[in-house]
């Protein structure tokens, strides 16, 4: 294999993982070529209580493990060696699905069908159950800097559970985010492998990852190191819903944001690291309407928060800063707020009225699947973005909005409108791991 291409890899190495001084290094390799090492760095990481042992060595093998996706995929070799541990069935049954569904959207942009060539090999000796750690009760509660986390924190709030604000990486926003909920904070850093930058230039294949996942496995090891029972995630039930259907397979950009992951992950989680360490989504039963809806609420966040992806990472005073007012995000995200805020609030959010902005059609078009499939993002499904914009039509502040005006006049006729009742869409459904002594607050919270 050429040290410049792993697409002529024939094998993709899992090599080791070590952990020293707060810093858990994991190393991968295509074939005998250079090693691709990343850090993950815990601060002010304690020492490791007593008896955490084997629960911290699983955690960091499923880190090591899941991690591996983000190097895998620029070469996607058919054979996958694993050095630094021995897996059980069920545990590579686990990744073979991790793999092959949360690497969906990359396939389908790449034109790869990863059906068959995913196959993580297994010894056939189940390991001893997980030992419970008595760790203690608290959450760790990751922040994105939208909408969906800082809906989770005032429910932890209410319910007065303990809980510490936790993100992965470098972003200011994030961090001002995080401050704002009054909450303590933990930062932790990922510093990917340079060489993988090094390959992606060179033309290996690059595109979406499920990122929820390698977050989700790194605050596992975090949760053993400085001691939290829970692991609350926001994401909410549209997140299981595909994007598309690509070569008979569903394509789901949220793969690891959805139900079939997080039951998975959390069952193995209490299999194999520590069978008092639970990990779920607070917000698994409401739909993104639902969750737009209590977050409306609470106001103490409007001039904080973003769901941008174009302009995450820049933190400034005017809306203008955190909203870019282009992208499928800042679309969805001001189309389902705005059945319940006042008009004035929203605009001030975000600087301006994208309803009112013919230019911003095809965007809204997609949200709603009229002419387009939904966005590659973290969106809402198209039968939200139809009740909102069915909703805005029978206002006056919004139905003469030019958007709102033509969803009412030209599309709003070609539908169903039993599928686009708001209120249907706000009620709590579906399977949920939530804690039975936070379920009523998340369940009936107050309207």
């Amino acid at each position: 294999m050429s040290s410049a291409d792993p697409r002529g890899a024939r094998a993709f190495r899992f090599v080791r993982r070590t952990y020293a001084d707060g810093v858990a290094s994991l190393v991968y390799a295509f074939d005998d070529g250079p090693e691709l090492v990343e850090r993950v760095t815990f601060p002010e990481a304690p020492a490791l209580a007593s008896g955490r042992e084997p629960a911290f060595e699983a955690a960091l093998d499923l880190l090591h493990l899941v991690a591996g996706v983000s190097y895998y995929k620029a070469g996607v070799p058919g054979e996958i060696r694993v050095e630094s541990t021995s897996l059980d069935a069920n545990t590579a049954t686990f990744l073979d699905a991790l793999y092959l569904h949360g690497l969906g959207e990359f396939a389908y942009h790449n034109r790869l069908d990863l059906r068959g060539r995913i196959r993580f090999p297994f010894a056939a000796a189940a390991p001893s159950p997980a030992s419970v750690l008595g760790l203690p009760r608290r959450a760790l509660v990751p922040i994105g800097g939208g909408k969906d986390s800082l809906v989770s924190v005032e429910i932890l709030k209410r319910a007065g559970e303990a809980a510490t604000a936790v993100w992965v990486g470098h972003s200011p926003l994030i961090e001002a985010c995080a401050a704002r909920t009054g909450l303590p904070t933990l930062n932790i850093r990922r510093e990917l492998s340079p060489l993988l930058f090094d390959y992606n230039k060179a033309g290996a294949y690059n595109g979406h990852i499920p990122v929820t996942a390698i977050n989700s496995a790194i605050l596992v090891v975090a949760a053993i190191l400085f001691g939290y029972d829970a692991i609350a995630f926001s994401n909410e039930r549209s997140a299981s819903s595909a994007t598309l259907e690509y070569d008979g397979q569903p394509v789901n950009h949220q793969w690891s944001k959805g139900w079939e992951f997080e039951r998975a992950f959390g069952e193995l989680v209490h299999a194999r690291v520590a069978a008092d360490l639970d990990y779920y989504s607070l917000l698994r039963p409401l739909s993104e309407l639902a969750v737009a809806e209590r977050f409306a609420r609470v106001a103490r966040y409007d001039d904080a928060f973003s769901s941008c992806n174009r302009n995450f990472r820049i933190l400034g005073p005017k809306p203008a800063d955190r909203w870019c007012g282009q992208c499928p995000k800042c679309h969805f995200v001001f189309l389902a707020l705005a059945p319940f805020m006042p008009k004035p609030r929203l605009l001030a959010i975000f600087g301006r009225n994208l309803l009112d902005d013919e230019s911003q059609a095809p965007g809204f078009d997609a949200l709603i699947e009229y002419r387009d499939h939904k966005p590659f993002e973290c969106v809402g499904e198209g039968v939200e973005s139809r009740a909102a914009f069915t909703a805005l039509a029978a206002r006056a502040e919004w139905r003469e909005d030019a958007l709102v005006a033509r969803f009412a006049d030209e599309i709003a006729p070609q539908l169903d409108a039993r599928g686009s009742v708001l209120e249907a869409l706000l009620a709590p459904s579906g399977e949920q791991r939530i804690p039975p002594r936070l379920a009523p607050f998340v369940l009936d919270a107050p309207r």
